[in-house]
């Protein structure tokens, strides 16, 4: 792996970012936010809306990294849903809604249901993640305080513990079709942020060139936290498991406050200790991304190209071409043809 191919010298950071959803990509600039998706037939669905203004709060050193990850969680549910209804509306034989789905809409009616299911996933993975890689690993490292009692060496298996859980997670879904799909979405989003951030043209062809790695992804920030975890850690000694549990609990929000200005410090600079402390993200990204086809490098593209500032094309929601442009739909055309006739 060539870290100058990672920590571009002469590249100029830009603060347009993604996300890698099923079977797209979502793009948000400083203006705007596109949700590209590609469908089986080739065709590119993508809609295009204002990107929600950041309170006050997200602007404030250590805060701002708390606000902004509860609101890319939010965010990101959202995406990660409506490109599922995309594909459901588009092919419904392929995406068959379950008997929870059917009963939930039939109870609340669709919009209800639709924000009711967005508001339970948020809970449900803030529920998971603490658990499994914030509880667990403390529960279970106890056991070695029979061992030990000394605050470093528990506080590094804890760590590591949690770290492995992390590990054997994104290699346990790796091997599910739609997830490497997903993987591969994600390596096409920072191929192409690499090529908008060293001054290219935006075609599959340049954005080949580059690494699936970039410093400022999101699981970057996922090592960041485990890394200070320890450190943090390790200066509230030992308790019993239930003191144990409700300050790590308690210290969370600093630590992912630190994490995050640490991910920001990451993306617009490349000195030697930004590498060394950038490098076990990096190395973990090569299980979260993928090498891209061309097929997902021109979503990636489209997305990108929709969002950049200066763009004046009003927000829609429909067909796009490889410019992330608007485009009608056969259907379109049709109705435009029949409206003009009467």
């Amino acid at each position: 792996m060539d870290q100058k191919k990672i920590f571009l010298k002469n590249a100029c950071p830009t603060s347009i970012g993604g996300q890698a959803i099923m079977e797209g990509i979502m793009m948000r600039g400083p203006e705007k936010t596109a949700v590209a998706v590609r469908l089986a037939d080739g065709r590119i669905h993508m809609k295009t809306q204002p990107t929600p203004k950041g309170s006050k709060w997200g602007k404030v050193p250590l805060i701002r990294g708390v606000v902004n990850f509860v609101a890319s969680l939010v965010q990101g549910t959202k995406v990660l849903m409506y490109s599922a209804d995309v594909l459901e509306k588009f092919y419904p034989e392929t995406y068959e809604k379950d008997k929870f789905d059917i009963w939930i809409e039939e109870k609340f009616g669709k919009e209800k249901a639709w924000k009711l299911l967005m508001a339970l996933s948020v809970v449900i993975a803030i529920l998971l993640s603490v658990g499994i890689f914030m509880i667990l690993p403390t529960v279970v490292t106890g056991l070695a305080a029979k061992i030990t009692e000394n605050i470093i060496i528990l506080n590094l298996i804890e760590g590591g513990m949690r770290i492995l859980i992390f590990v054997l997670y994104v290699l346990l879904i790796s091997n599910m079709q739609d997830i490497k799909t997903v993987f591969q979405y994600h390596g096409a989003e920072h191929k192409t942020i690499h090529c908008f951030e060293n001054g290219l043209e935006l075609t599959p062809e340049n954005a080949q060139q580059f690494y699936t790695l970039h410093p400022r992804c999101g699981t970057s920030f996922m090592m960041f936290v485990m890394v200070i975890a320890v450190l943090v850690h390790a200066f509230m000694g030992w308790p019993n498991l239930w003191l144990r549990i409700g300050s790590r609990l308690l210290v969370l929000p600093l630590i992912a406050g630190i994490s995050y200005e640490l991910l920001k410090w990451a993306g617009r600079s490349d000195n030697v200790i930004v590498r060394i402390l950038s490098l076990p993200g990096i190395y973990l990204q090569k299980l979260t991304t993928k090498e891209p086809e061309f097929k997902h490098l021109e979503v990636a593209i489209a997305a990108m190209k929709a969002v950049l500032p200066g763009d004046d094309t009003p927000y829609f929601e429909g067909f796009c071409d490889l410019n992330g442009k608007p485009i009608r739909s056969e259907e379109e055309e049709n109705e435009s043809a029949t409206e003009r006739t009467n």
